[in-house]
């Protein structure tokens, strides 16, 4: 596995890429407290400048979580392409009109009574320290890669891993 630890332009299209194909992750706040709250999220989008976007309800655990401590660490995982990122970062919380018409889903319908729901919240998570794992060429050449190793009985040195840092 090497390592390619990437920065700015590079390392917001490594976190768009990964978290919007990933699209779930484990949003985890109170950091300090174990077990660690977590729960799966569904991101919005991936901003320009790496900033990850969620819709969430003003009376739930998260959000009032947050209040009280902004820092949130988030998980997500593409087992099919064998892509993880793991992003440690600050979250906000936003009612105003304008960031709930621009950040609105219709699929939000299923938990909200439409855009002008008065628990509909946006938050914005600013990446801090985000760390990827990811495959150069797919996961179809890793697993020829390893069912190759098993059957010759010569270790695999994982060469088509790459992991790093992304720092925005």
């Amino acid at each position: 596995m090497s390592t390619q630890n990437l920065t700015h332009l590079e390392a917001i299209k490594k976190i768009k890429e990964l978290s919007e194909k990933a699209r779930i992750c484990m949003f985890c706040t109170e950091l300090d407290v174990t077990p660690i709250n977590s729960r799966p999220m569904g991101l919005q989008e991936t901003d320009d400048s790496g900033n990850l976007w969620f819709i969430s309800s003003a009376d739930s655990n998260k959000n009032f979580e947050i209040k009280e401590d902004r820092r949130v660490q988030l998980f997500f995982m593409n087992n099919g392409d064998s892509q993880y990122l793991s992003v440690y970062g600050t979250a906000s919380v936003y009612k105003d009109k304008a960031t709930i018409e621009e950040k609105w889903s219709p699929i939000a319908k299923a938990w909200f009574d439409g855009k002008d729901d008065p628990n509909v919240t946006i938050i914005r998570v600013e990446p801090k320290e985000t760390y990827y794992w990811d495959t150069k060429a797919g996961k179809l050449v890793s697993l020829l890669s390893f069912a190759a190793s098993a059957i010759t009985g010569i270790k695999t040195n994982n060469s088509d891993g790459v992991e790093g840092t992304a720092s925005v």
